[in-house]
């Protein structure tokens, strides 16, 4: 059997049961956490049977990512998790763990850089690898080695869902957001340039500087640009998932028992 690498974006999948259970009639809080903890371990046998896993990792947020220190607005404006699923925390990671799924909890790095290494790496050793998550963040790696379902629409993510979502294709996405910017994560992207703007630049041009030397570009948005790269330098930096975080454990470690 072919080794098949699971790769759970742990707190993505959890908020997102949670804000449907918390909507539940449950006579206590204690009873709603139980409730969910049950979901999502349900989930994870499911995702296990669905994917034909034979490794399996769920991974949870560190403190703070550098992220964080590298631009101070950096998702200033998302609202904290609800202090009684903070403090249920543990309660989900033992659920996870009682399915045989290795729990992993950075102590800095976020869980999309510490997942995107994890399968950049599986990939480069020709390991399949399945990532479980809605965050868009993941898609620019999405490849031949690497890919993406969402649990919740029960469906894996194509290069032609991506092109209808976003317009651009999938390898331009990452400079899409540069330039656009993600309101969801307050990345800024070039100011004055919006998602229709953007679009016509990642479809007309290789690069941004490659725009810039038309002579043809409309002046409004060269001025823009111009104006505007070190924001768009930063934003790219900002929404580009890290391939290379020393983890300091191997595939070997998880595997199913």
């Amino acid at each position: 059997m072919k080794p098949h690498l699971l790769l759970i974006d742990a707190l993505n999948l959890i908020r997102r049961i949670y804000a449907v259970d918390v909507n539940q009639k449950h006579h206590s809080d204690d009873q709603m956490i139980e409730a969910c903890c049950a979901r999502v371990a349900h989930a994870c046998k499911k995702l296990l049977n669905t994917t034909n896993a034979t490794h399996a990792i769920a991974v949870f947020d560190g403190d703070r990512s550098w992220r964080y220190h590298f631009y101070k607005n950096y998702k200033h404006s998302r609202s904290p998790m609800p202090q009684v699923l903070k403090d249920a925390l543990i309660h989900f990671k033992t659920a996870i763990e009682e399915t045989g799924i290795v729990v992993f909890e950075p102590i800095n790095d976020e869980a999309d850089d510490i997942i995107t290494t994890l399968a950049c790496k599986a990939a480069t050793n020709n390991v399949s690898n399945t990532i479980v998550s809605t965050d868009k963040g993941f898609l620019p790696h999405l490849g031949q080695y690497i890919t993406i379902y969402d649990y919740f629409k029960k469906q894996y993510l194509d290069e032609h869902s991506i092109k209808e979502r976003f317009g651009v294709q999938q390898s331009r996405l990452v400079d899409f957001w540069a330039l656009a910017g993600d309101k969801t994560n307050d990345i800024p992207g070039v100011k004055g340039i919006g998602i229709k703007s953007a679009q016509q630049l990642i479809n007309n041009y290789n690069t941004v500087e490659q725009a810039l030397e038309d002579k043809l570009l409309s002046p409004s948005i060269h001025k823009k640009l111009e104006a505007n790269m070190d924001m768009y330098v930063i934003s790219k930096q900002l929404v580009s998932l890290r391939t290379d975080i020393n983890l300091g454990f191997s595939l070997k470690q998880l595997r199913l028992s």
